[in-house]
């Protein structure tokens, strides 16, 4: 027992110490095992969108709740207090199917809770659409610049409506002004545009009389000018942004019977719905007229100038699911024009066995073919990126025919040119939202054209550039040329504060064409409100923009040295890319309710400024380039909304002038080279004052609309050194819808008067830089519409 004793002694001072320790080990454990931690967590719907007023419980292990919350506007919730383990948190909401997410809580804490609820009724395509419309526009930002927006009930509101063409549209805007030929001309600069459908960079065409593109199937057109944020590139003077009719959200379905005088008819169509997680719409048209193009001509009746031209385009849209969505864009034109005859022109060469050949007989015609197509794979990923992907291609051919013996009795050369470019490529936009008061866009583009340009050509031999031979010789010239466009760009939305946005960012472009070239242009533009409605604007931007495909070689130049087709001057430098400096100011204010005003000006510095003009018979425009260029002008606009009344007001001064010119010099006499050497001339498309107003009044089922255009004459003369003289065109137009009985639709009846005052003025009168003839703007005509909307009632299905 004594042995027993002396063991248990040590073992019960062991106890003892247990026993005046517990309440100090018990404390301790009770810290280890009872640390508490929070959860937190975000509910949203199938689109991403947070959902308030959701409520959340926490099941332990045994499905014991342990703890309650309730989803904030922001669609947050959290749990407090909670000690480590698995749990499951359940929400249940109104409308919605419960949604459950496992979290663990160590001793570190849990990670945030993400909850998406699915609706108990599918999500609808309709809702599904405009969350990815929403998307896919802030992709394509416009901090900094000036934008022009018609919208599809304004484009009806015009005189003809949805029957204009798009280049009389876009007149209507501020500092756009009209040429020939169906060209328009922003800010001073030649071409230079850029198209854009729903948010995808159009792959350039040859130049043609046509209109690729109809005001038709669109849902808005934007005209997008000034220092623009760093995604756009290449083109811009102006980016011509269409945002296209949708079969789900527009659906539609009618038939259009136009046309009037001058041999005028244009019947179209519009088809546009859905059928489960797919949409359509579909346009076709036809123009037949027998005024094609501007006449050298002042008649209203013109000579050998009919035109036929057909246009399609199609929609298509598929949803993968509710935030993806895969779309089709396609497009196609096909025009043939005959060119204008110019009648009682003197015969200045003879041609062997034609005595005789009067000028109103002379036929020449011109064939445009334009087709595209645009795969876009555009969707949302979580609520803070949008993204965009684009594969696009493009082929665009025209062939001049000339009238052989015609041409070269009055020309002294015929020649059957035909050129063609085939551009196909990419388009990469992403946006990210996930840092307050940011807008990250990162984004790509990158196009590889392939042009043939091939000339015939029939010309008389001559010494001292007076004929020697009525028997004509022929010339080939083929060409093929190849050209790369890589492009790159990142950029920063900052808002500041409330009232001030900073967005700025750089975009790289390298071309690999007619020359090699490259530049990082940085772009910076301020936004800000002071008051309400009251927004200023400023921007910087660096730009540079590649020559048109096309290119005349010192060997074309050559071949038709001794010739009666011989150019003026046997110079001939490349087109090379155009650099600028462009700086843009404005401002807009609201009035009072429904007046608003802008003021918007902008200063360009160029260097290899890009032109183009036509040169010679064949109505295809070649590149040249000035070493320098400076543009400036200032645009002011107003808009006055009241009731059933709407007027418009849009005022600019421009100022467009180059020098030296570097490159296509064979085009010039030797005379224009030496002034222009030393001279800064005006551009011929210049155009110092340009205007656009109308008002459109709403009686009843009854509208009228009138809107005018005031030019102050492009240039002319030599080395443009005079200009045309001013013109005012006003065009008016009535509409009168009837509702058929037993839901039969619509009837839209339309009336309208293009040239209302008959004013007869030149666009162009032949002479300046790069043109070749006279050419007269149109005459009064009367034209006439019945519209049948068919009753479309079908509603937009729910995504399977």
């Amino acid at each position: 027992m004594r042995r027993n004793l002396f063991t248990w002694i040590p073992m019960a001072g062991i106890l003892i110490q247990l026993v005046f320790c517990m309440p100090a080990i018990a404390a301790n454990l009770k810290t280890t095992t009872t640390t508490k931690h929070r959860i937190t967590g975000v509910v949203k719907d199938a689109l991403g969108r947070p959902i308030k007023q959701v409520a959340l419980s926490l099941q332990d292990s045994r499905g014991k709740v342990v703890a309650h919350a309730t989803s904030n506007d922001a669609g947050e919730f959290s749990f407090n207090a909670i000690a480590p383990g698995t749990y499951a948190v359940v929400a249940t909401g109104s409308g919605f199917k419960p949604a459950t997410s496992i979290v663990s809580v160590s001793t570190k804490g849990a990670a945030p809770v993400a909850l998406a609820m699915e609706a108990e009724k599918e999500v609808s395509l309709r809702v599904a659409a405009t969350r990815l419309n929403q998307a896919r526009n802030s992709l394509s930002p416009d901090t900094g610049g000036s934008k022009y927006t018609f919208t599809q009930q304004a484009i009806q509101e015009l005189p003809q409506g949805n029957n204009t063409p798009l280049n009389q549209v876009l007149l209507q805007a501020p500092g756009v002004a009209q040429d020939s030929f169906g060209q328009i001309h922003v800010r001073g600069d030649h071409a230079n545009l850029q198209y854009r459908i729903n948010g995808v960079q159009l792959p350039e065409g040859i130049t043609t009389f046509g209109q690729i593109l109809s005001p038709r199937f669109a849902q808005s057109i934007s005209l997008l000018t000034g220092a623009l944020p760093a995604e756009y590139g290449l083109r811009t003077a102006g980016v011509i942004d269409i945002k296209t009719k949708d079969g789900l959200l527009d659906p539609v379905a009618n038939v259009d019977f136009y046309g009037g005088q001058r041999g005028t008819t244009e019947p179209s169509f519009e088809y546009g719905g859905s059928k489960g997680n797919f949409s359509y719409y579909m346009t076709d048209q036809y123009i037949g007229t027998d005024r094609g193009l501007e006449p050298p001509t002042s008649g209203p009746t013109a000579i050998h100038d009919t035109a036929n031209q057909g246009s399609a385009f199609g929609y298509f849209s598929y949803f993968i699911n509710s935030t993806t969505r895969l779309s089709l864009i396609t497009g196609s034109a096909v025009n043939h024009f005959q060119i204008p005859a110019n009648p009682n022109q003197p015969q200045l060469f003879t041609l062997a066995g034609v005595p005789s050949y009067p000028s109103a007989k002379v036929r020449e015609n011109q064939f445009e073919q334009n087709y595209f197509g645009v795969l876009a794979l555009q969707g949302v990923v979580g609520e803070n990126i949008d993204y965009q992907i684009a594969p696009f291609s493009r082929y665009s051919a025209v062939t001049f025919n000339p009238d052989h013996v015609g041409d070269l009795i009055y020309q002294g050369a015929a020649s059957r040119v035909f050129r063609s470019d085939w551009g196909s490529g990419f388009q990469i936009d992403t946006a990210y939202h996930g840092i307050a008061n940011h807008t990250f866009r990162l984004g790509g583009y990158f196009d590889a054209e392939r042009a043939e340009i091939d000339n015939h050509e029939a010309t008389f031999p001559a010494v001292g550039g007076v004929q020697s031979s009525s028997i004509p010789i022929s010339i080939v010239d083929d060409l093929g040329l190849q050209t790369w466009i890589y492009s790159g760009y990142i950029q920063d939305e900052w808002k500041l504060t409330e009232k001030l946005t900073f967005n700025y960012g750089v975009r790289f472009d390298l071309y690999d064409g007619l020359v090699r070239a490259d530049q990082a242009s940085p772009r910076a533009a301020l936004v800000y409100k002071p008051f309400k409605g009251t927004t200023l604007h400023a921007g910087y931007a660096r730009q540079m923009t590649p020559p048109e495909t096309e290119l005349v070689q010192v060997g074309d130049i050559k071949q038709l040295k001794n010739t009666t087709g011989a150019p003026p001057s046997s110079g001939n430098g490349n087109p090379t890319v155009e650099r600028d400096h462009l700086f843009d100011v404005g401002a807009t204010q609201e009035v009072i309710p429904g007046l608003n005003i802008g003021i918007d000006s902008y200063y360009k510095k160029a260097v290899d400024l890009i032109d183009e003009g036509q040169f010679g018979p064949a109505l295809i425009f070649e590149t040249f380039n000035y070493a320098k260029g400076r543009v400036w002008g200032v645009e002011f606009t107003g808009s006055y909304t009241h009731e059933n009344i709407y007027a418009y007001e849009n005022f600019a001064y421009s100022v467009a002038q180059g020098t030296q010119v570097e490159s296509g010099q064979f085009n010039f006499t030797p005379a224009e080279l030496a002034y222009i050497q030393s001279h800064y001339i005006f551009l011929d498309h210049d155009q110092t004052f340009t205007n656009s107003a109308g008002v459109v009044y709403k009686w009843r089922k009854w509208m009228f609309s009138i809107d005018g255009t005031y030019g102050s004459g492009l240039r002319s003369g030599f080395a443009n050194t005079g200009n045309l003289p001013f013109y005012i065109q006003l065009d008016a137009g009535i509409t009168r819808r009837v509702p058929l009985p037993n839901n039969g639709g619509t009837l839209e009846f339309r009336g309208a008067i293009v040239n209302l005052n008959d004013r007869t003025y030149l666009v162009r009168n032949g002479t300046g830089v790069g043109v070749f003839a006279n050419q007269f703007g149109p005459r009064r005509a009367v034209y006439g519409g019945i519209k049948w909307e068919l009753p479309f009632t079908k509603p937009p299905s729910a995504i399977q």
